[in-house]
């Protein structure tokens, strides 16, 4: 049962759910979230080996899943990226077959409004997210889309050359 905000409440009674406090943000309902980085190079690291690679240009893209995200959004973010118009001359990657180097990022997701160690949970667990990032990387795939990707839950380190620099936050 939901009681005023402005009221005490007594040691013992029953509060209303958190999510449903008028003065609490709920971190439900968030939106996939991708960070597309206008790139004339860009490659992944995973020991030392090189995973993946593009040369532009292209787009390089961290992409971050939240707990609420569907194979919908994924599919709907790959559709976005794919046609996001933000190549040299108002391009975008289906316009002249650019590649895209897909890297997961669950640091998206990272919370640092408190203190000064971000919080992760709003990050999707990694049973959730990977299916996820895949089905990103398989939608852009079907749409005819040349694909690099990094390797889920690995240590990796990214070099790109960012070209503008050109980054764009896209949520779906």
């Amino acid at each position: 049962m939901y009681e005023a905000p402005d009221r005490a409440y007594a040691p013992g009674s029953a509060r209303p759910h958190p999510a449903h406090h008028p003065r609490r943000r709920t971190r439900h309902n968030e939106a996939m979230r991708a960070v597309a980085q206008r790139v004339s190079q860009a490659k992944v690291e995973v020991g030392g080996e090189v995973v993946g690679a593009i040369e532009g240009p292209g787009l390089c893209v961290l992409v971050g899943v939240t707990h609420d995200d569907t194979k919908e959004k994924a599919a709907a973010l790959a559709r976005k990226l794919w046609t996001l118009r933000i190549l040299p001359d108002e391009a975008s990657c289906s316009d002249i077959d650019a590649p895209l180097l897909v890297i997961s990022q669950f640091t998206l997701y990272g919370d640092a409004r408190k203190g000064r160690r971000p919080t992760w949970n709003a990050a999707a667990p990694g049973h959730l997210a990977e299916p996820l990032v895949d089905e990103v990387v398989a939608q852009l795939r079907a749409l005819g889309a040349t694909v690099e990707t990094g390797v889920f839950g690995a240590e990796m380190k990214v070099s790109l050359t960012n070209e503008g620099p050109f980054t764009v936050v896209v949520e779906m």
